[in-house]
């Protein structure tokens, strides 16, 4: 039967499930047992109806993804250290996503560009504008996998992108119809064509080419040029990534995009099997809450709903991070 397609993120020992309305989490306890939550997407934006529009649909996605997968995921780390009823306020929320931001903006779209001016101009001279662009563009790929390289190394991360794979494993499972067991779903791999990870690949290279029309301009020009252009390369590359992954059986799409499964490779790890059941039970509570149900034969996990002082106000509405994985509108 035809479902909404479904998107994810790996929390800290958990798992986030999104569907076309709500979303679910699962977090393993550190007394062993899953414990789950659910809410709503009832935003304004949301609601909006250009909220499936193309190139406005991928900003709202975004937009929900991070605000909701921050929350959660800082809620998820104050479970896992058994501090339940941790709750972040909307103030929190928004300093953390501007600091996020910021690292963000100044790390891989700033700092290409000064190091590219300085190196380029040195060895180069002046008005090299096109090879200092291409210099940039390598500067800011060499960074962004490095980065990930790094992180990938902490134990907590590591364990994170485990639940990243169980998040994409159970995916490729509902996607495919199969029964979500342990079983079935271990047979899948724990990379998927639409995972933040991926769009992160497609919006570094999309940002390439929409930022050599700023090749040659002041400096001030470039750094506020970058800055507004976010937005606009954000969109195109939500609108690339969904059309890649719904002609990826096309030999020619499947190469091009290749670059985003390889990176998986870091970002993504095999999950064990209580990994994967937790991956399970935030699946089966997308679908109860999304009105749909699993496929005949699915595991259903035993859970409990996660404290109310711990969930907060569900009824509420992370540039998504690489344990997220981007549903569809």
């Amino acid at each position: 039967m035809a479902r909404f397609t479904y998107g994810g993120q790996a929390l800290m020992e958990g798992v986030l499930m999104r569907g076309r309305d709500a979303i679910a989490v699962a977090l393993r306890n550190p007394d062993g047992h899953i414990v789950t939550a659910t809410e709503r997407l009832d935003s304004v934006l949301h609601r909006n109806r250009f909220a499936r529009a193309p190139l406005f649909r991928g900003l709202i996605v975004l937009y929900e993804t991070l605000v909701i997968g921050t929350r959660w995921l800082m809620r998820s780390g104050a479970v896992a250290a058994a501090g339940e009823g941790v709750e972040m306020g909307r103030g929190a929320i928004a300093v953390t996503l501007a600091l996020t931001f910021g690292f963000a903006i100044g790390l891989f779209v700033l700092l290409p560009l000064f190091l590219a001016q300085v190196t380029t101009q040195a060895a180069l001279g002046p008005n090299q504008a096109l090879l200092q662009h291409l210099f940039e563009g390598l500067i800011r790929v060499g960074l962004f996998v490095g980065y990930l390289a790094v992180v990938s190394q902490a134990g907590d991360i590591r364990r994170v992108f485990q639940y990243h794979g169980a998040e994409h494993m159970t995916i490729h499972a509902l996607e495919h119809e199969d029964p979500l067991t342990i079983q079935n779903v271990r047979r899948y791999p724990t990379a998927h064509p639409r995972c933040g990870t991926e769009f992160l690949v497609v919006f570094v290279i999309v940002s390439i080419l929409v930022f050599s029309l700023l090749a040659g301009q002041s400096l001030l020009v470039s750094v506020v040029g970058r800055i507004a252009l976010i937005p606009v390369i954000a969109s195109l590359s939500y609108e690339l990534l969904r059309f890649g992954a719904r002609h990826r059986s096309n030999p020619l799409i499947k190469w091009l995009f290749m670059p985003g499964i390889w990176l998986q490779g870091i970002t993504t790890k095999q999950p064990d099997d209580s990994m994967i059941e937790v991956a399970i039970a935030s699946m089966r509570e997308a679908l109860t809450i999304n009105e749909e149900l699993a496929p005949a034969g699915s595991l259903d996990p035993p859970r409990r709903p996660l404290a109310d002082d711990a969930a907060g106000d569900t009824t509420a509405a992370t540039l998504p991070v690489p344990g997220s994985n981007l549903s569809e509108r």
